[in-house]
């Protein structure tokens, strides 16, 4: 049997039982690696119940910096029974199958093509460990030590990040820190030689942190300004609003120790972006955060801010659907119900981060554009970018930076126009109309915020033709955001390649992945990643040089695709989409497949064009 040698470059799966303490010892692993510069992309893949059912944890590791997910595992730490079969069975032929003899495999666990890696884990921790409540926590410790050296992993640095874990409570670092020494001593004396997949330090992240979304999320939340958050948890962007509330107590409080923000949780999710609404319409900045079943129940309101021109944030962390779907899975699939909530012609728009840096940097912009623009902005997060670690460039932010709150009128500007104002009254061209926040002047400003048809005075009327020139006008303010918003990022690799790409979000890590090995083929791609909704001018003209572009989207009805054709009138033939909607994320060999199969179902002289270009 040849087995798989590789430093820097595998993929390990931690099977494990949900509520077993699991995820802390698989975080320490994960966060080693980042710690010994090593790129590194951990996924955790759990059951929607709190305990019992099986759950997965999957790292990557890639000193070429891929952070997309890969498929295929080449090392499986297997401690769930229930999962074992399968987590056997899924294994890369040449690899490695680390479990719990305590008991022995059954004998039908008979493959010649993997290496089977036995440390009794219960006997371990049963034998040294006296306290019965520590021993079923600490035998995933035991698990990581043991990988410290078959892996040769830096034994110091898991100490050290246990040590800064416990700083609080020094006591609980010790048993961590033991079992950490007893799986290390068992592998040592037991398998000397028994694993060929190895780590050695890099430089590659010395300037890089390691986060989740959801928390560069609600940190963003803070920099932009909000200090109202409406909230009715819901998986997976219940830790969005925790995030903000934690970070707005330490960073919020005045000199009496006040925190100056408010988290208010909702009865349901339409009344929590009722509370994010009321509070920037009379002059707060506010936010909520949700899934796709929120997005649901709240298109009443989005509505309503559309028309009435109410600014507010709203964060979507998709996750499968429809209705409960999988809550624990991802997908990319809210784009329609986000982009066009609510009956009747809206248009909302859109922004799509695709790391946590972004998370951060987009949600505090986010505050300035809904005050311009006077509308809801909705942050196109999911799961996998909210809840999973993710390594990223620090955020940044420039002290010296003033929030623009748009056009809103102050006291002098209202005392000096004597009242001679609409609310809905576009004077500037843009259909962006000027706007008061209550209590500004005790005379002048004040109109009545309505969802019915409304008039330049903000007057309720049945006119025809008012109700036509308001709706001309948000179509107008919607075109003007395209000067706002995010920019797409484009990549040109080869300019006589016909064949282009676009994708957006956390499709990103596994397309750049895709273009990389489809280049290795001598297939040429160019690419575009959207980052916002209205789209630029740039994303028409990508569009337009090339014969045909593929759209890299995470659903199952190309909903992306569909409003690119919506949006731009595209030629439908012209856009082809690469699709998986499985709940996982989206690989760079699902992408290939899929690209490589529609090459191939081409006529020979566009399949020859595809590869033709400069080398």
């Amino acid at each position: 049997m040849t087995k798989l040698e590789a430093t820097n470059d595998f993929v390990i799966r931690f099977a494990n039982v949900n509520g077993s303490g699991s995820a802390s010892a698989n975080n320490l692993f994960a966060k080693a690696i980042f710690r010994m510069g090593i790129p590194v992309s951990p996924k955790n893949i759990f059951p929607s119940n709190i305990q019992g059912l099986p759950t997965w944890y999957e790292v990557r590791v890639s000193g070429d910096g891929y952070l997309g997910r890969r498929g295929g595992y080449d090392f499986i730490v297997a401690v769930n029974g229930q999962t074992m079969r399968k987590d056997y069975d899924d294994l890369l032929p040449g690899g490695y199958f680390l479990y719990d003899s305590t008991r022995p495999l059954p004998e039908n666990y008979d493959r010649k093509d993997v290496t089977l890696i036995d440390i009794p884990l219960t006997e371990i921790c049963n034998r040294e460990i006296s306290n019965p409540k520590l021993r079923l926590l600490l035998k995933n410790i035991v698990y990581v030590g043991a990988l410290a050296y078959l892996l040769d992993i830096e034994f110091s640095v898991l100490t050290d990040s246990l040590k800064k874990q416990f700083a609080k409570k020094p006591k609980l670092a010790e048993p961590n820190i033991h079992a950490l020494e007893l799986g290390f001593n068992y592998a040592r004396e037991n398998h000397t030689e028994s694993c060929c997949l190895k780590v050695k330090r890099s430089k590659k992240l010395s300037d890089h942190i390691i986060m989740d979304g959801n928390s560069a999320t609600g940190l963003g939340a803070i920099y932009g300004g909000a200090t109202v958050a409406g909230w009715y948890p819901i998986t997976p962007s219940t830790s969005v609003v925790e995030a903000f509330s934690k970070f707005a107590n330490k960073y919020r409080q005045d000199d009496k120790g006040r925190v100056k923000a408010a988290v208010i949780q909702a009865e349901d999710e339409l009344a929590a972006l009722g509370i994010a609404m009321g509070a920037c319409w009379n002059g707060a900045r506010g936010f909520t955060a949700t899934s796709g079943p929120g997005i649901s129940l709240m298109n009443e309101f989005l509505g309503l801010a559309y028309f009435a021109e109410i600014p507010v944030v709203l964060i979507d962390v998709q996750r499968t659907g429809p209705s409960t779907g999988m809550p624990t899975r991802t997908q990319q699939s809210d784009l329609f119900i986000s982009a066009y909530a609510s009956h009747g012609d809206t248009k909302h728009i859109l922004l799509f981060p695709h790391d946590p840096e972004e998370c951060f940097t987009m949600t505090a912009n986010s505050f300035d554009l809904a005050d311009q623009l006077q509308t809801p902005i909705i942050i196109m997060s999911d799961l996998d970018l909210g809840m999973n670690d993710h390594v990223c460039s620090p955020p940044q932010w420039d002290d010296n930076l003033q929030y623009n709150r748009g056009k809103v009128l102050n006291e002098k500007q209202l005392e000096e126009i004597k009242g001679n104002w609409g609310r809905y009254h576009d004077i500037d061209g843009d259909g962006i109309c000027y706007r008061t926040i209550p209590g500004t002047h005790p005379e002048y400003g004040s109109y009545f915020t309505r969802g019915s048809s409304h008039d330049q005075k903000a007057a309720y009327t049945e006119d025809s033709d008012k109700y036509v020139e308001s709706m001309v006008r948000l179509e107008k303010k919607w075109l003007t955001a395209k000067k706002y918003v995010p920019a797409p990022v484009v990549q040109i690799h080869d300019k006589k390649s016909p064949w282009g790409i676009i994708f957006f979000g956390t499709s990103t890590y596994s397309a750049h992945e895709a273009m990389d090995r489809l280049t290795e083929k001598n297939i040429r791609v160019n690419s575009l990643r959207l980052r916002a909704l209205p789209f630029h001018d740039e994303v028409g003209e990508f569009i337009d040089k090339h014969e045909t572009v593929f759209v890299i989207e995470q659903n199952r009805d190309g909903q992306m695709r569909k409003i690119l054709i919506n949006e731009g009138d595209f030629n439908p033939h012209k856009l082809i989409s690469v699709l998986n909607y499985d709940g996982l994320p989206i690989t760079a060999g699902q992408i290939c497949k899929q690209i490589e199969e529609a090459l191939e179902a081409m006529s020979p002289p566009a399949k020859k064009a595809v590869q033709g270009g400069t080398k």
